[in-house]
């Protein structure tokens, strides 16, 4: 369902957060720090649930893309999915962590592919699926 409750988001500065899910999934992967999985966990519920114009590094991330003019503005709704997404990602990964299991690799790799997928390509995954659920669904 496309939000228009909330004001549209710039496609651009998702692209700078998807690069911080990248690095924070590739720390989680790679380091023996997977507390970092919290601000997976913490921002995908923020701007997920919330709002992304509540987040401090959207907010950031949408300043920077303005301020270079390349602020391309889109609908939040998908982008919100992609951002709840990870915060069950983020959330499994923490918690695991907390557990001593290592099955938070799983959402770990998953968050690494596609967020790196969106950095490199601009093709959003997640947002994809979203979308592709309200056309069967209307259809």
């Amino acid at each position: 369902m496309l939000r228009f409750d909330i004001a549209p988001v710039c496609s651009n500065a998702y692209r700078l957060q998807a690069l911080m899910s990248t690095t924070i999934a590739a720390i989680y992967l790679f380091t023996p720090y997977k507390w970092v999985a919290i601000f997976l966990a913490v921002g995908g519920f923020i701007r997920g649930f919330v709002s992304p114009h509540k987040c401090l590094s959207y907010k950031l991330f949408a300043s920077i893309t303005r301020t270079l003019k390349l602020s391309k503005m889109q609908n939040a709704g998908s982008k919100m999915f992609a951002d709840k997404i990870a915060c069950v990602a983020g959330t499994a990964m923490f918690v695991t962590w907390l557990l001593d299991s290592s099955i938070g690799m799983i959402p770990g790799w998953a968050i690494l592919i596609f967020a790196f997928l969106d950095v490199t390509t601009g093709f959003c995954a997640a947002c994809w699926a979203y979308l592709a659920y309200y056309k069967m669904k209307g259809a």
